[in-house]
């Protein structure tokens, strides 16, 4: 999922005190491996990645090394009550499709033989699912179902990426947020669509996300050439491009439970699920968020966590590699003085 760091100085501050606790993850899509963000909390991850792809599955299974990592084959969809099950069988995820009309439908046509005779690491990373061996579509996992044959009671964090199915198989877990105490959730949103309500489309999933307590605090953009003038792509495979519609991108929603409509909420949740908010917020580059948290919460958070240290530690996430690091106290004073970090001629770039 984009916008997250590999690390911060916070989450492996934090991963030390959750004693017997788990930062648990549900990656649905997580072909390529669970993010690397993650694996900061060691031995106390439980995550649990999703994908149909067989031998992507059997390849991570081969390389995981952490023991509460489990990856596991299957296509997820929705149960059999749900009044999407037709839509979800018959794949009718989308309207106003332009991918037909673009550059990278383009490139992936000229290229066919040459994909038709590659492996299944580089079908897997172009997206051409069709041409690899996949779980059994008619046999779906229900996460709900799979969840409570688990027994796993806590959520953090929900990723969901499956080219099509997203909103509907997030629409699904909507009584899973708030059962499972779920801080966050990152899913892969489409900007084209139409005003029906079952379509996967940004609008439909920010409604949603909205209704079921959420803010959105990122939105990534991803930008897709049409083949009547095609742009260079932006990596070394036909993706999106220099320039071209806003096709798709990656939005994030966290609880904001600094804020004072949420109050409520954010006591009842206990230390541990706020302290791991506040991780979030700086695996995604929003350690604001995250020093508003503790600041907010720093009665609640005292038992867990040194506060003031934890603070440091945000500061240091925020500034440019080789500067001296200041004391959140220092960072703050030097704010309220007007200080010269705080405007470009002194910034070399973000680090955050």
């Amino acid at each position: 999922m984009e916008g997250m760091r590999a690390t911060t100085p916070f989450v492996r501050y934090l991963a030390d005190r959750l004693g017997d606790k788990h930062f648990t993850v549900l990656d649905v899509g997580c072909s390529l491996g669970i993010d690397l963000a993650w694996r900061e909390f060691g031995t106390r991850l439980r995550a649990f990645g999703f994908d149909p792809n067989l031998e992507e599955i059997a390849r991570l299974r081969s390389n995981e090394q952490l023991p509460g990592v489990e990856y596991i084959a299957a296509f997820v969809g929705v149960p059999a009550v749900d009044p999407a099950l037709m839509r979800m069988r018959a794949g009718t995820f989308w309207a106003r499709n332009p991918w037909e009309r673009l550059s990278v439908a383009r490139t992936i046509q000229i290229r066919a033989a040459q994909i038709a005779n590659s492996g299944n690491a580089e079908k897997t990373k172009l997206n051409q699912w069709s041409q690899v061996k996949l779980a059994d579509r008619d046999q779906p996992l229900i996460m709900t179902d799979f969840l409570r044959e688990r027994g796993v009671e806590d959520v953090d964090f929900i990723k969901i990426d499956i080219d099509g199915g997203d909103f509907l198989v997030l629409r699904s877990l909507c009584n899973t947020l708030d059962e499972k105490r779920v801080l966050g959730v990152g899913i892969e949103v489409n900007f084209f669509g139409s005003h029906d309500t079952d379509v996967n489309t940004f609008h439909n999933v920010d409604r949603l996300m909205k209704a079921a307590g959420f803010e959105l605090f990122d939105l990534s953009v991803r930008r897709y050439s049409a083949a009547a003038l095609p742009a260079p792509y932006a990596y070394d495979v036909p993706a999106q491009g220099a320039w071209g519609r806003i096709l798709q991108g990656d939005a994030l929603y966290l609880r904001d439970a600094a804020a004072p409509e949420h109050n409520r909420w954010a006591e009842s949740i206990g230390p541990y699920k706020l302290a791991k908010l506040a991780a979030l917020f700086s695996i995604f580059r929003l350690p604001d968020c995250a020093a508003e948290i503790l600041r907010c919460f720093r009665a609640e958070l005292v038992p867990l966590l040194d506060v003031r240290s934890a603070l440091d530690k945000l500061v240091e996430q925020c500034i440019p590699p080789g500067e001296p690091v200041p004391s959140y106290a220092d960072y703050i004073k030097d704010f309220k003085n007007d200080g010269s970090r705080f405007y470009p001629a002194r910034q070399a770039g973000p680090s955050y």
